[in-house]
């Protein structure tokens, strides 16, 4: 593995499956590989799980760990070329990636969409230019489009509470207050395609994501029909693919509560978190026993160690 931005970077699901199992099972087996390497990880937006995953993930493999707010500790970054750079821009992203590249091993980062233009938000411009311009290995740490690191807890998570080969796997849209990427939902519908799950993706009309994460997944509009017989059901709220950026609907109807959840096989729920609660979902539904949310949160840390070791192995 040479970068981790799609599941296109993984060359073998079931492997990297197998490494998480073990890496769970003993999660300073491989504290030596990543000796006198350095892992530098930089967060243009916030985080918590991401951040604090990622840092333990590289502690237990034993690499140094650098950890940078970009427009807060450092200078305020331009990404376009061709701009007269007199406004409050200071530094390139050319010249900053390149001289990261030369302090560390391995780069993270973290870059949400603008959620104005979605050709430019969907080309990636700062982890392909981070690709571009490093020298070094990148992973992302959610982008524009995607949260792989994410995904890969997701699918880990599904192995470990699924009770069926193949199970019935329910992504829904739920309201926010804001409007929020398509990064979550992109990877997860990309990924549980690869893991060969049984995927229905429910959401209001005019939420449809991009076909390209989607493909095959079932597209359902009623919500109870989509819940029906399903083995997990994760919600998540996305703004509008097609009006890009744009939230069509605040009808609090599509917050996941008890009644919907009995419609399920006993389903297991699930969320990346942050969660609004009694928004996204009832305090009822996340604090109940089928609430696997915090064991998914735990296992970021798992996804993040297997990723940056498969890395290792290369440099």
């Amino acid at each position: 593995m040479e970068n981790f931005i799609t599941v296109t970077d993984v060359e073998n699901l079931e492997f990297l499956l197998e490494e998480a199992k073990r890496t769970k099972e003993n999660p300073l087996k491989d504290n030596g590989i990543g000796k006198n390497k350095t892992l530098g990880l930089l967060f243009f937006n916030p985080s918590l799980r991401t951040r604090l995953s990622t840092q333990k993930a590289g502690q237990n493999l034993g690499m140094n760990v650098m950890v940078m707010n970009i427009n807060e500790d450092g200078w305020k970054i331009e990404t376009r070329f061709g701009v007269v750079m007199d406004e409050d821009k200071t530094e390139h992203i050319k010249e900053a990636a390149g001289v990261i590249g030369q302090y560390c091993d391995i780069i993270g980062i973290r870059a949400f969409p603008k959620l104005i233009d979605r050709e430019e938000d969907y080309s990636e411009p700062v982890l392909m230019q981070f690709m571009q311009y490093s020298g070094v290995p990148v992973v992302s740490l959610e982008g524009a489009t995607g949260h792989p690191l994410q995904a890969f807890a997701d699918i880990i998570t599904i192995e470990e509470f699924k009770t069926k080969k193949t199970p019935k796997v329910v992504l829904t849209w739920a309201p926010h207050v804001k409007a929020l990427p398509q990064s979550v939902p992109n990877s997860f519908a990309e990924w549980c395609q690869s893991a060969g799950y049984e995927l229905v993706i429910t959401h209001p009309e005019g939420y449809e994501l991009n076909p390209e994460y989607t493909k095959n997944a079932i597209i359902e509009y009623n919500q109870e029909k989509a819940f029906k017989n399903a083995d997990f059901i994760y919600a998540k709220n996305w703004s509008s693919y097609k009006r890009y950026g744009q939230i069509l609907c605040t009808d609090k109807k599509w917050t996941v509560d008890a009644k919907k959840m009995s419609l399920t096989n006993n389903a297991k729920f699930m969320h990346c978190l942050p969660v609004r609660r009694n928004l996204i979902v009832t305090d009822e539904v996340i604090d109940s026993s089928n609430s696997i949310v915090i064991k998914q949160a735990a296992n970021r840390v798992v996804s993040a160690q297997v990723v940056l070791k498969e890395i290792l192995k290369n440099i």
